[in-house]
């Protein structure tokens, strides 16, 4: 294949914002920033379940104290019931026994309700703790991810102008090519990812090879306009002053 020197220069160009398009893809695919957010995502999601369970829990506890205390209340009337009775005189000397019996057991239930109810109030006391704790984390653990997520769209912003830049450096670059040395600088580029590459020194400074005298031979008698390529990496070899040839 044939092209002008200079149009084959031109393509140390092309290669450099083909470069910085490279970097800013991986850049993007390898921001940390994502990774930072999936496991912020992670954490809040998990805080989230255990908020949900210990909210849950103080609801059935919640539940369950108003029930002791709705029990402790029906023992409480029925305390007032017989008293009431007994004090009444309206009840023979036996019912007034039976009943003075029966306040016993209510006393011993009544303590025994209130004893359940008060280990239910500092279960719910030291739950609502939990319930605030976990709260507060999850609300900055929210915030984290709120700066996490800045910062990620900051550096997709930046991204995204500098490909457009390059883009539009890309598309102004094109039309100075030949159809045939295009296609086979975009060939080289998805295989190796580097279309083309200066010759430094004898040295290919897209893949870094050193090359033997028979190289150098063949490249030194090589015509100016014949494109040449690197045989170890495939790039389109360009030669200037540098080359030392």
């Amino acid at each position: 294949m044939k092209a002008e020197p200079a149009v084959q220069r031109q393509l140390l160009e092309l290669a450099k914002v083909d470069a910085e398009l490279s970097r800013v893809e991986h850049r993007r695919r390898t921001m940390p920033e994502t990774a930072e957010i999936e496991g912020i995502e992670k954490t809040l999601r998990e805080l989230r379940d255990t908020a949900i369970r210990h909210e849950t829990a103080a609801s059935d506890l919640d539940r369950e104290i108003a029930r002791q205390e709705k029990e402790i209340e029906s023992v409480r009337a029925r305390e007032d019931r017989d008293r009431t009775l007994i004090d009444g005189g309206s009840v023979n000397a036996k019912q007034v026994a039976d009943l003075q019996h029966e306040l016993e057991t209510l006393a011993r239930r009544q303590s025994a309700l209130e004893d359940d109810l008060l280990e239910l109030m500092e279960r719910r006391e030291a739950l609502g703790l939990d319930v605030q704790r976990t709260g507060a984390e999850v609300d900055k653990t929210q915030e984290t991810l709120a700066e996490a997520e800045r910062r990620r769209d900051e550096t997709l912003t930046d991204l995204d102008t500098t490909k457009a830049r390059r883009d539009e450096d890309r598309a102004k670059l094109l039309p100075r090519f030949p159809e045939g040395l295009l296609k086979l600088y975009e060939r080289v580029r998805a295989q190796k990812n580097i279309g083309a590459a200066l010759i430094r020194q004898r040295k290919c400074l897209a893949c870094n090879m050193e090359f033997d005298r028979n190289t150098v031979a063949e490249i030194k008698a090589a015509a100016e306009d014949e494109v040449v390529q690197c045989e170890n990496c495939g790039a389109i070899l360009v030669r200037t002053m540098e080359s030392g040839l």
